[in-house]
C-alpha cells in the first residue's frame, strides 16, 4: 500500500508516529511523509493524483495538518481517522456538547473568551478546571479554586491563550479524584487501559502502567468511538465519587503502555486504509454528522476489554 502521513513539527522526533512509519516501511509499504509546518507541499497535484491509499494525520490542535487532511477527504480520498471525527474532538467545547447530548458522562461545560467571565458561574461549582478549547497534551490546564482567582494568569506554555483573550476557553467543575488519570486507548476497536499522574496533581506519584479495564469503562470508551466515529483514539477518564467521568478525547494519541503499540497501530492503519472506500466517513459515520434520528452505527468489530500481559493490577 502507499500511505501519506502528515506530521507536524511538534512530533518530528516522536516515536508515535515515526516508529509506525518505519514499521510500515519494513513491511514493504510505501510511506510518504509530509511536514505541514516546515515544507512545501504540492497539495493540488498530490490530491489530484490520488495515488495514496490513505492519508494519516498526526498533528496538534489548530495546526495546518487538519486542513490538508480535509482537502484530501474533500477529493474522495480515504483518511485515518475520519476528518469529521477529528474536527469533532479537536474542539473541546464541541466535543463536550456532542458527548453530553449522547449520554456520555461529561462534566457540565462552560465557554468564554476570557477566564474572568467564568466568575458568573455559581460559586458552589468551584473549583473549576479551565483550559483552552483547542489545547492538547495537558498544556495550560489549571485548577481555579474560587472566582477571585480567575484573573491569575495561566502558566506559560505553547497552548496557553494570550492576554488579548484570543481563543475560546472552557471550564468544568472539578471532579474529586485520587490524582490518577485513567487513559484508555482504542486501536481499531481493541481497548487498553493505562493510568498516569493527573496534570492537575503533578506532585502525586503515579507509575504509568497498563491496568485492567473494567466493563463500565470499556463500555464508555467504546461508546465514544461510536459517537465520534473514531478508530484510533484515546480517552482521559477520572474515577469520581459518582463513577467514571470523561474529561478529554484525543485522536491518534501516543498509545503509551499499550503492548506492542507500534505493530498494533501499524496494523490498524493498514486495516483502516484497506477498509476505506474514500472520502469523509469511509469508516464509521460520526454521530455528530448523522441524521437527526441520532442512530449511532455499530463498531466494525466489537470492542472488548484487554487485560495486561502477564497479570492484573
Amino acid at each position: 500500500m502507499r500511505l501519506c502521513f502528515l506530521v507536524e513539527e511538534q512530533y518530528r522526533h516522536d516515536g508515535m508516529p515515526l516508529d509506525v512509519i518505519r514499521q510500515l516501511g519494513a513491511w514493504g509499504h510505501q510511506v510518504d511523509v509530509r511536514w505541514p509546518g516546515r515544507s512545501l507541499i504540492s497539495l493540488s497535484e498530490e490530491i489530484r493524483a490520488g495515488s495514496h491509499d490513505a492519508w494519516v494525520l498526526k498533528t496538534v490542535s489548530g495546526g495546518p495538518g487538519l486542513t490538508l487532511l480535509e482537502a484530501a477527504a474533500s477529493a474522495g480520498l480515504t483518511t485515518v481517522n475520519d476528518v469529521r471525527a477529528i474536527r469533532g474532538v479537536r474542539d473541546k467545547a464541541l466535543a463536550a456538547v456532542i458527548a453530553r447530548d449522547t449520554g456520555l458522562p461529561v462534566p457540565v461545560t462552560y465557554a468564554a473568551a476570557r477566564a474572568e467571565e467564568f466568575a458568573e458561574i455559581p460559586a458552589a461549582q468551584f473549583p473549576l478546571v479551565v483550559k483552552p478549547a483547542d489545547g492538547s497534551s495537558g498544556r495550560a490546564v489549571r485548577l481555579v479554586a474560587s472566582p477571585e482567582r480567575l484573573r491569575e494568569p495561566a502558566a506559560p506554555g505553547p497552548a496557553a491563550p494570550d492576554a488579548s483573550g484570543n481563543g475560546l476557553l472552557i471550564a468544568q467543575p472539578y471532579v474529586p479524584n485520587s490524582g490518577t488519570d485513567l487513559k484508555v486507548y482504542s486501536v481499531a476497536g481493541e481497548l487498553y487501559a493505562t493510568e498516569r499522574c493527573s496534570p492537575l496533581h503533578p506532585a502525586h506519584a503515579v507509575r504509568e502502567r497498563q491496568v485492567p479495564l473494567t466493563a463500565e469503562v470499556a463500555r464508555i470508551a467504546a461508546r465514544i468511538g461510536e459517537v465520534f466515529g473514531l478508530d484510533l483514539y484515546g480517552v482521559d477518564i477520572l474515577l469520581g465519587p459518582d463513577g467514571p467521568v470523561v474529561v478529554d478525547i484525543n485522536d491518534f494519541p501516543s498509545f503509551r503502555q499499550v503492548p506492542d503499540a507500534v505493530a498494533r497501530v501499524s496494523a490498524a492503519v493498514l486495516e483502516l486504509a484497506r477498509r476505506g472506500t474514500g472520502g469523509p466517513g469511509a469508516g464509521r459515520t460520526p454521530a455528530a454528522a448523522a441524521p437527526a434520528s441520532r442512530t449511532v452505527p455499530v463498531l466494525p468489530r466489537p470492542a472488548r476489554p484487554t487485560a495486561p500481559l502477564g497479570g492484573g493490577r
